[in-house]
């Protein structure tokens, strides 16, 4: 193949919120520059989605790249390199992993909805990143689409100039011809010296079964050749290049990767974890001095247990997180033990979408029945013996006694929603406790900014939200700081028996409400046993709420005919004592169902 000059290489992401046409748009500039052919591309949506969950939910989890070649009206050959970037918050990650590795954007919104909260949050990374930014909007064929408004918008809310807006149907392919001469004149060819000392940036990784761990790489200086021996400079290892090469979809080898260049090495490495992702991978002997920026690593703010249903598949379990963690650096996870629910895993997420997709995967994938508790976020304490201490588990929590101060963690929330949802929007954040920063109009959407606790974010946010607002409504957040609040540990009693699963931190104010909807609902989902069986929500050794489980009840005076009034007494007072020793060494057996729709409780 012959090598392209540096000035005819494109390197680009495609940005966009979630539905508004990224996968697809990619799917057609891969098919109009010959990348697959039409027989490979029929039938199959979303070519870059390659996880049966991408396809299903519609949703892109991992960031695509692609190499296309086009031939442009100028006659010239061109190089593109395309990144398919996610659009869901909790996926932030990979989209600002993508940026780093190119120069310029796409920047796709749909006419018929406009701007919305992911649109902002993805278009601030990219200009961070000193992208330059081409607007594209797509779906301009739906007869709702209004594009003049929203190229105002666009100027309004994000301040860039989109009077040269390329209008398309990444659907029907309408314009999308002028979108790949649209990357050829306004983004910038990427810079860098074939001469140089080797210098790349480590995009990504992903475990291959039979290659082993392969590696994204962004050729910045130099050149990366097969066989050449090649350092990570984060981690000091060094490791022999085996395979050179891109993808066109498809995999192919080459001999060489130059500046500029955006392809995968594979060499012998055996873990995910060796390669870390935004390390600076440069050549071993003579390597260079600075490493590249890289980004910030992924910080899990949504933690949970995930427990085995069946014992005996803890080690399926182990194993089954230990092949995720291959491919997602952002999971984390260790063992813990709990009374009610046996041996399991404390599971680090970057919020509830990715959660859910864990959860999926590891019952689709590995074919395992999972509990998980109460999803909770990492509180700060400040011990009475001046020490501080990181609790992500509320069972973990020390004696009250010893605590000087809790602090949870906040965020900024950014929410647009049309007009006629505001009041609903601003009464569920008042009503999580959030505190309003800002509230701004573009065209008939209202943009609020609100600071909130990300404890009550964590539980049922988004889908209230959309609920409030029809699903209007679009959410982006980010963690700012922690701050001090008062908050106490809620445990679940079922026969005088904590249930550790059950136990939560919540805000004082919210104690009560959230202990009574609880005790409620347990008292619908245990069934009734032989005795009674009391339920009591607790903070400390005061109850705030109780229900009570009737028992079971044989009719013992059943074999009675007349006679005096004592035999029946005598009777039933012999079946009171029974009941009253069986509560005392019963076990209650509370179903698994129990557990899961406790947790999922509406406050």
């Amino acid at each position: 193949m012959t090598t392209v000059p540096i000035s005819n290489i494109r390197n680009f992401s495609i940005v966009a919120h979630i539905d508004h046409g990224k996968s697809t748009l990619a799917d057609r500039l891969i098919q109009m520059t010959g990348g697959l052919s039409d027989r490979e591309m029929a039938g199959k949506e979303q070519v870059l989605d390659s996880m049966d969950i991408e396809r299903e939910r519609g949703i892109t989890i991992k960031a695509q790249t692609v190499r296309l070649s086009y031939r442009a009206k100028d006659g010239k050959d061109y190089i593109f390199n395309l990144m398919d970037t996610p659009g869901h918050v909790d996926f932030a990650y990979e989209v600002s992993r993508s940026l780093a590795a190119c120069e310029g954007s796409l920047l796709v919104v749909d006419a018929s909805q406009g701007v919305e909260a992911q649109t902002l949050a993805n278009v601030y990374q990219a200009l961070d990143n000193n992208h330059e930014i081409v607007p594209v909007l797509n779906k301009v064929d739906l007869p709702a689409a209004e594009p003049e408004k929203v190229k105002q918008q666009i100027e309004d809310v994000i301040g860039i100039d989109a009077s040269d807006a390329v209008m398309i149907s990444a659907k029907t392919g309408l314009g999308v011809p002028d979108v790949l001469e649209a990357i050829v004149t306004r983004l910038p060819p990427p810079k860098g010296d074939r001469d140089a000392t080797l210098k790349a940036l480590l995009v990504d990784s992903w475990y291959d079964v039979y290659l082993g761990v392969v590696v994204l790489v962004r050729i910045v200086d130099g050149v990366m050749k097969k066989g050449q021996r090649v350092r990570m400079m984060g981690t000091g290892a060094a490791y022999d290049v085996e395979r050179v090469g891109f993808f066109t979809p498809k995999m192919q080898q080459v001999e060489e990767l130059g500046p500029g260049e955006i392809g995968f090495i594979t060499a012998a490495i055996k873990e995910v974890a060796d390669t870390r992702v935004g390390d600076t991978i440069t050549d071993d002997r003579k390597p260079v001095t600075e490493m590249l920026p890289g980004f910030k690593p992924a910080i899990p703010v949504v933690f949970c247990g995930l427990f085995p249903v069946d014992a005996d598949d803890f080690e399926t379990l182990r194993a089954a997180m230990g092949k995720l963690r291959l491919n997602d650096a952002s999971f984390s996870f260790e063992m813990e033990t709990s009374a009610a629910l046996g041996f399991g895993f404390r599971c680090g997420f970057l919020g509830l979408l990715h959660l859910e997709i864990i959860q999926e995967r590891l019952s689709r994938e590995f074919d395992l029945n999972l509990i998980a508790t109460a999803p909770s976020v990492i509180y700060k304490m400040k011990l009475t013996d001046g020490t501080e201490i990181e609790i992500h588990n509320p069972v973990d929590m020390p004696d009250v006694v010893k605590i000087a101060e809790i602090q949870e963690p906040w965020i900024e929330a950014t929410i647009m929603t049309p007009d006629e949802y505001l009041g609903s929007v601003l009464k569920l954040c008042q009503d999580r406790r959030g505190s309003q920063k800002e509230l701004t109009y573009v065209g008939s959407r209202a943009m609020v900014k609100y600071d909130l606790p990300l404890n009550e974010v964590v539980f049922d946010f988004y889908d209230r939200l959309k609920s409030v607002s029809k699903g209007y409504a679009s959410f982006d957040y980010h963690l700012t700081d922690y701050k001090p609040a008062d908050l106490v540990k809620m445990q679940i009693l079922v026969n005088a028996e904590p249930v550790d699963a059950l136990s939560m931190l919540v805000h004082r104010t919210r104690a009560e409400g959230r202990g009574r909807a609880m005790v409620e609902k347990m008292k619908e989902l245990i069934p009734p046993h032989m005795f009674q069986i009391p339920i009591q929500a607790a903070i400390g050794g005061k109850v705030i709420a109780r229900e009570t489980v009737r028992a079971l009840r044989k009719d013992v005076t059943a074999k009675c005919y007349g006679g005096d009034i004592t035999r029946k007494r005598k009777l039933l007072e012999k079946q009171k004592e029974g009941k009253k020793k069986m509560r005392q060494f019963g076990k209650v057996d509370i179903p698994q169902e129990a557990f899961i729709a406790a947790l999922k409780v509406d406050s």
